[in-house]
């Protein structure tokens, strides 16, 4: 497809990705100079429809990128009135006092919403600012400069036949060029994958850690709605099998969002995350919430979760990394839209400068440094430990080791500890299936817990089915030849949509790639032990159609 001839259109600053990150980059920049020519493509049908996250927001990117924010209407409209952290067993709980944590962990201040409304919100203060905005289409590849600079990108491709040629029918796309090109795609993008690749971002790093969050909107009965109210949970149901836990927000219009997430660093390949946050339903104080209530929306992504000693080089030449393109999320906080706001802001200051000095396509070090030393890293930096020290010596380890240092961090600004590497990536993590006993989940009662497919209905994804699937196995035999019979083929299990199945048929075992059920979580890119997928754009607009996560 390098050789289709395309129109071109040419801007100053290029951004890929309606999310917070991408959205402050481009405020920021129509503040700083109104005359500026910015562009946002979002692959999404619409701003918001593919944002997916928590959220309880710390409203300090906010405050530093506009200000006035409430006499404006942002929709943060639930401040947080309480914060209850649990440790589950099976059928009871312990209540984890909030004196000895940190302040970091505190919540006073913040305010529990919908990342997908708050990011419509910003694209229409961005438009207000005269930013052009294109939902509905994918960026599939990237345009390289003679000095192998990243001067655009290729947006708009459309129709392509299932073997990913031009038909009859096809839209080539176009070309967008700019003096620099901003990629705010959230979690394992495909094009800020490329780059990080391409340039060797990574190198002198740890390798980027990641967690799988599935999250449920459920209406509940009034009398059991507690505006407000924050509770986070660990322990059961993954014990020692997998990291991870609960949240559970008590938005408006008697609303909570229920959300699980699993790191993806875990050894059994038989676990199953969307069936672990299944079962956590039906814990009693899960179960006695939702009882009488039901569920309106389901969704599911990845989650950064490799932090400071993960974070890759943030530019190369013509091109920067913001927000969760880059691996900013804070894991004990489990927030990150906060950082990926300051990020934008930071990049776009930076491209501003330069652009000012007649300068284009170089690195934007102006942004490296802030990032690094200003509030995103002093944010990062101070919670670093604890992952690794969750991931190597356990929770119990995690929650009393990782608060003393983060005390240690807040108080006197070092750790005895100091920066605790994590090791292998979470592909390389799993161990073969016949080291580990297979785990019996119970059926989904289709009250509390639903079946995989029943779900995704929920997420109301949709892909043209007659394109070529984005989700691309470099070899189409490894599947059956080489994870089955070591690892059993976790894709069936570790997929939240059900995209993967192993089927016989005439007596031999198929893979089947259901991509049109792909709800954009990328978490089989990060996890299949083999590397043997990867995740790519499908057509703009396919994919989920969130309406308020």
């Amino acid at each position: 497809m390098a050789e289709i001839e395309r129109e071109m259109m040419e801007y100053d600053v290029v951004i890929v990705g309606a999310g917070p990150a991408g959205l402050s980059a481009a405020i920021r920049l129509k503040q700083l100079d109104a005359d500026l020519d910015v562009v946002v493509l979002e692959k999404g049908s619409e701003v918001g429809a593919h944002i997916l996250s928590g959220a309880v927001l710390d409203p300090c990117g906010l405050d530093a990128l506009i200000p006035d924010w409430k006499e404006k209407g942002a929709p943060l409209n639930t401040p947080v009135t309480e914060d209850n952290f649990f440790m589950l067993g099976e059928a009871g709980k312990v209540r984890i006092p909030n004196f000895p944590m940190p302040p970091l962990m505190n919540n006073h201040g913040n305010y529990i919403v919908s990342m997908g409304n708050v990011c419509r919100w910003m694209a229409e203060q961005a438009e207000e600012l005269g930013v052009e905005i294109f939902p509905g289409m994918a960026c599939s590849e990237l345009v390289y400069g003679d000095k192998g600079e990243v001067k655009g990108v290729v947006a708009g491709v459309f129709g392509l036949e299932a073997d990913g040629s031009l038909g009859p029918n096809s839209e080539p796309g176009m070309e967008l060029h700019g003096k620099y090109v901003f990629l705010s795609e959230g979690v394992r993008g495909s094009l800020s994958k490329e780059v990080i690749e391409r340039y060797d971002l990574q190198s002198g790093k740890e390798p980027q850690k990641y967690g799988v969050g599935m999250k449920e909107i459920w209406e509940i009965d009034p009398a059991k709605h507690k505006e407000g109210t924050v509770t986070h949970t660990m322990g059961w149901p993954l014990g020692s099998n997998a990291g991870g836990g609960s949240f559970i927000y008590h938005l408006e219009n008697n609303q909570v969002y229920v959300g699980f997430v699993v790191h993806l660093n875990y050894k059994n390949p038989h676990l199953f995350p969307y069936m672990e946050f299944q079962r956590f339903k039906h814990h009693p104080i899960v179960a006695d919430l939702l009882k009488g209530g039901k569920r309106v929306a389901y969704g599911a992504r990845a989650i950064t979760e490799g932090g400071w000693q993960s974070m890759p080089k943030l530019v190369a030449s013509g091109v920067a990394l913001l927000g969760c393109s880059a691996g900013m999320v804070n894991v004990p906080r489990i927030k990150g839209n906060h950082n990926a706001m300051l990020s934008g802001k930071a990049a776009a200051e930076a491209a501003y400068a330069a652009i000012q000095d007649g300068r284009s396509g170089d690195e934007l070090h102006a942004y490296e440094e802030d990032v690094r030393k200003g509030p995103i890293g002093k944010d990062l930096k101070m919670v670093r430990n604890v992952k690794p020290m969750w991931s190597k010596w356990g929770l119990a380890a995690s929650l009393t080791l990782g608060g003393f240092d983060m005390w240690t961090n807040n108080i006197f600004g070092l750790s005895l500890f100091g920066t605790i590497g994590h090791g292998k990536n979470d592909a390389q993590s799993t161990e073969p299936a016949a080291s580990h006993k297979p785990i019996d989940y119970p059926k989904p009662d289709g009250v509390l817990s639903f079946d995989r497919l029943t779900n995704v209905s929920f997420s109301f994804t949709n892909h043209e089915e007659s394109q070529p699937a984005h989700l691309r196995l470099a070899d189409a035999n490894k599947p059956i030849y080489d994870n089955l019979p070591m690892y059993d083929e976790p894709a069936q299990r570790y997929c939240p949509a059900g995209v993967y199945e192993v089927l016989e048929k005439d007596g031999e075992k198929q893979f089947v790639v259901n991509f049109q059920n792909c709800v954009h979580c990328k978490t089989c890119d990060i996890k299949d032990p083999a590397q043997n997928i990867t995740w790519t754009t499908p057509q703009g607009g396919d994919g989920p159609n969130y309406p308020n996560m």
